[in-house]
C-alpha cells in the first residue's frame, strides 16, 4: 500500500487504539464523540485495508487480535506525541479550552464541587467540564479521566497529587431530636440514642472518639458500638435522615457544613473528636503526563483555592 493510502488511515488507527482502551464499540464511540455505527465502519475499513482481522467481537466485549494489538502498540506513542504537541501549540494563544473529565465521590461532588463549577466556567468560557459522580474508584488512565478527587488517608504515588484540604468527621442531630431524646454529654450516652451510621457486616456500627485535649492530657480513646433505625453507605443520605429527626448521624464535615451553618443541624459532643470514621484528607489527582493542558492546570488551581480552608462548621 502506498504512503498516500496509509496516511488516509491515520484516523482509523487512532480509533482502533481508543477501541482497545475502552473495550467496547459503545464506550469507544462515546469517548470519541461519534456514533457507534461510524466507529464500526471505520474499523471495518481498516480491516479491509490491512487484509486481516483486527478485532474479535463477542456478545459482551471486544478484544483485539494479535495483529490489531500490534498495530495499537506500534502507533500509540506517536498519537500521544501528536496530541501533546497540538495541545501545546493551541495553548500558545493563552486561552484555556477543551474538555476536562473529572471523577469525584458522590457526596463531595454534589455538595461541594457542583456549586463551585459555574464561577469557573464563566471565567473560562471555552472550557467544558464532564463530571462523573461516583464512589467507584475509576482508573484515570484506562477510562480517560483528566482528574480525580479522592477522600483518602494518603495520596497514591501512582499519580500526581495535590492536597485540597484537611477534613474531619462530626456527629450531628436536629434540635428537635435532642429536645425529645436528650443531649449526650459523653460518648457512652450514645447507647441510649438512635444513631445513623455506615453499615458493617455485623449490622451495627462502631464509633471511636478521643477528647480534643487528649494529646495534652494523655486521655485514652473511647470506642463503642452504636445502633439505630437506619444505616446507609452514603453520607448525604445519612444527613437527610438526621434532618428528618431520625437520630444522631456521623458525617464528614463537608456533608454536614451547610446544614450546621444554616442551623438545621447542631454538632453533638463538641469536646470529643471522632476518629477512624472517614479519611482526613482530600486530594485531586491526575495521571503522569509530559504535557498538562492549560484548562486542567487552571481547574486544579481553582479547586485548591476554593477548598484550601476546609469546611469549618
Amino acid at each position: 500500500m502506498d504512503s498516500q493510502k496509509i496516511e488516509g488511515l491515520w484516523v482509523h488507527l487512532h480509533w482502533l487504539s481508543v477501541l482497545a482502551e475502552q473495550g467496547s464499540y459503545t464506550a469507544a464511540a462515546a469517548r470519541l464523540g461519534v456514533s457507534k455505527a461510524a466507529m464500526s465502519q471505520r474499523i471495518a475499513e481498516l480491516e479491509r485495508a490491512a487484509g486481516i482481522s483486527l478485532v474479535q467481537r463477542t456478545t459482551r466485549s471486544v478484544r483485539l487480535t494479535e495483529a490489531g494489538q500490534r498495530l495499537v502498540e506500534d502507533t500509540r506513542g506517536h498519537y500521544e506525541q501528536i496530541a501533546s504537541s497540538f495541545s501545546s501549540v493551541r495553548e500558545l494563544a493563552g486561552v484555556a479550552r477543551g474538555l476536562i473529565r473529572v471523577t469525584a465521590p458522590v457526596a463531595f461532588a454534589r455538595q461541594q464541587v457542583v456549586p463551585e463549577l459555574p464561577a469557573f466556567l464563566r471565567a473560562n468560557p471555552e472550557v467544558r467540564v464532564q463530571l462523573e459522580v461516583s464512589d467507584r474508584l475509576a482508573s484515570l488512565a484506562t477510562e480517560g479521566f483528566d482528574l480525580a478527587i479522592r477522600h483518602s488517608a494518603e495520596a497514591p504515588d501512582s499519580h500526581v497529587a495535590w492536597k485540597l484540604c484537611q477534613t474531619q468527621s462530626t456527629i450531628v442531630a436536629t434540635r428537635a431530636y435532642l429536645r425529645k431524646r436528650g443531649t449526650p454529654v459523653a460518648p457512652e450516652d450514645l447507647a441510649a440514642h438512635d444513631c445513623l451510621f455506615y453499615p458493617r457486616p455485623t449490622g451495627g456500627g462502631m464509633w471511636s472518639f478521643e477528647r480534643r485535649t487528649a494529646r495534652k492530657t494523655g486521655g485514652a480513646p473511647v470506642t463503642l458500638p452504636v445502633n439505630g433505625p437506619f444505616s446507609a453507605n452514603n453520607s448525604e443520605t445519612l444527613r437527610d435522615a438526621a434532618l428528618d429527626d431520625m437520630g444522631i448521624a456521623l458525617l464528614p464535615d463537608f456533608t454536614a457544613q451547610a446544614a450546621v451553618r444554616a442551623g438545621k443541624l447542631v454538632v453533638v459532643l463538641p469536646e470529643w473528636r471522632v476518629t477512624g470514621a472517614f479519611a482526613e484528607q482530600l486530594y485531586v489527582l491526575r495521571p503522569y503526563a509530559s504535557h498538562v493542558p492549560r484548562a486542567v492546570s487552571l481547574f486544579v488551581s481553582y479547586l485548591r483555592e476554593r477548598f484550601a480552608g476546609g469546611f469549618p462548621l
